[in-house]
């Protein structure tokens, strides 16, 4: 008897390929979120230490768990037009916390430069399916004032 390899097209097909396509749009949109507070360029995600993998947790000293996420920073100023370089990664000076409805934390922020990029990274913990807010306060090198920087954002156990 013949086999086919003919796919049926249902609409649980349809459904499962689309959530699998938004699931990655959103990811990719999600990790490449930034926010300009006058010439400097906040950059930040927050994700869930399981994404990371164990060795690398472990160089940067991140406990690793279901219910764990980590905050990530970096700010780059915005030179003038005239500048080859247009941007460049500047160190700062932050502080922060976060919270939901439950339990409140204050973020404590780790250094990381990687070549000439500057990260600062932040762990907390989290309730499955619970908003949690942001609130940094950080200073750029060189900078006349502080900014404050506030996030929104709803963590799942995956």
């Amino acid at each position: 008897m013949p086999t086919s390899n003919k796919m049926t097209i249902t609409p649980g097909n349809i459904f499962a390929a689309f959530a699998v396509f938004l699931l990655a749009f959103a990811q990719s949109v999600q990790a490449q979120q930034s926010k300009m507070f006058g010439p400097y360029e906040l950059h930040y995600s927050v994700v869930n230490t399981t994404f990371l993998s164990p060795e690398v947790a472990a160089t940067y000293g991140i406990t690793r768990g279901e219910k764990r996420a980590i905050l990530n920073l970096s700010v780059r100023e915005h030179l003038s037009e005239e500048s080859a370089d247009r941007t460049t990664a500047r160190a700062m000076a932050l502080k922060g916390k976060t919270w939901d409805l439950i339990q409140n934390q204050p973020l404590e922020f780790q250094q990381i430069k990687e070549g000439p990029a500057t990260y600062y990274i932040a762990e907390f913990k989290f309730i499955n399916e619970e908003w949690r807010f942001f609130e940094v306060y950080f200073r750029p090198e060189g900078a006349e004032q502080t900014y404050t920087f506030e996030l929104k954002h709803q963590l799942y156990i995956n």
